[in-house]
């Protein structure tokens, strides 16, 4: 009989890696909307934008492919920022998005932060219910910051403190 596949979550590593953390999130951000100049700016440099100012970048893996990914990428004192979560269509509803938030959220709190952020959109609707069962709360219109995506009307955070 041959084994189930296990899904693993580890932290970016290699050149693979970053391309599947690319790929993946155009993919998703293709099919919703408009590719962006921060997506590019993020996907394309995930090392010197969210890895080398203190974040982390961590990969879902079932066996040897990578099928989700997630950032936490420091914004401000204390805060970070969920960013760049994906996965792939056939491994969705089975909780890689719930495994990659848990480590998300574990390595933002070992990092000191106080609060985690995120931006999304309404018609990502899983996405926000699985944000809101962690803890996330949304924004009030007085709360929100500008942000660099025309696509981001969900504005959470998640207070670690």
């Amino acid at each position: 009989m041959p084994e189930t596949p296990t899904m693993t979550i580890a932290e970016f590593e290699t050149a693979a890696d970053a391309t599947a953390f690319r790929t993946l999130n155009e993919a998703w951000i293709e099919q919703y909307f408009t590719l962006e100049d921060e997506d590019r700016a993020i996907l394309g440099d995930p090392i010197g934008r969210i890895i080398e100012p203190g974040g982390a970048v961590f990969v879902a893996r079932l066996d040897h492919e990578v099928i989700g990914c997630i950032g936490i990428m420091p914004v401000g004192e204390r805060v970070f920022e969920l960013v760049k979560m994906a996965v792939s269509p056939v491994h969705q509803g089975h909780g890689t998005g719930r495994k990659l938030i848990a480590a998300a959220l574990d390595r933002a709190r070992s990092l000191g932060a106080q609060r985690v952020a995120l931006e999304s959109n309404s018609a990502l609707a899983s996405a926000v219910h699985l944000y809101e069962a962690f803890g996330f709360r949304h924004l009030g219109h007085d709360e929100i910051a500008p942000s660099p995506y025309a696509r981001a009307d969900v504005h959470m955070v998640l207070d670690l403190v």
